[in-house]
């Protein structure tokens, strides 16, 4: 059962400042590019993910290969992977006690999600933060400068 509880989603969206986008792209056509930017241009920090771009730049940001090395803690992970590729950064993320993991419209993982949730994360899923944040008109970092 996809979890988009409006409630959790605006206290998570007016919370969170540093977000670790997995499946990040360099791509400008690609639905991970244009979301990482907007959330940008709401004033989080977006930290991209991606082991193939791993060192780049990406919207002026490093590009990490994995959740386990990133360089500081972060409030959520937001995934833009095929379903079956999100058990392994489900795990990174339960380990590094990521507090939020967002799963993208689309990207459904029950077990993984069941998995997040015994560890005490936060679960969305098959949601994105772009859509959400008009339509619940949450008030976002740079909302707050």
């Amino acid at each position: 059962m996809p979890r988009k509880n409006p409630v959790q989603i605006r206290d998570i969206l007016e919370s969170v400042r540093t977000i670790a986008l997995v499946g990040a792209s360099e791509k400008t056509d690609r639905p991970s590019h244009e979301v990482m930017s907007y959330l940008q241009r709401q004033g989080y920090r977006v930290i991209p993910v991606n082991p193939r771009l791993a060192g780049r730049q990406l919207l002026g940001e490093t590009v990490y290969a994995d959740l386990t090395s990133l360089p500081e803690p972060v409030d959520m992970a937001d995934l833009f992977l095929a379903p079956e590729r999100t058990d392994t950064v489900i795990d990174q993320a339960i380990v590094e006690k990521i507090p939020v993991l967002w799963l993208q419209i689309g990207v459904i993982n029950e077990t993984g999600a069941q998995r997040a949730e015994a560890a005490g994360l936060q679960v969305i899923m098959d949601a994105c933060p772009k859509q959400e944040i008009p339509r619940l008109s949450i008030r976002t970092p740079a909302a707050t400068l």
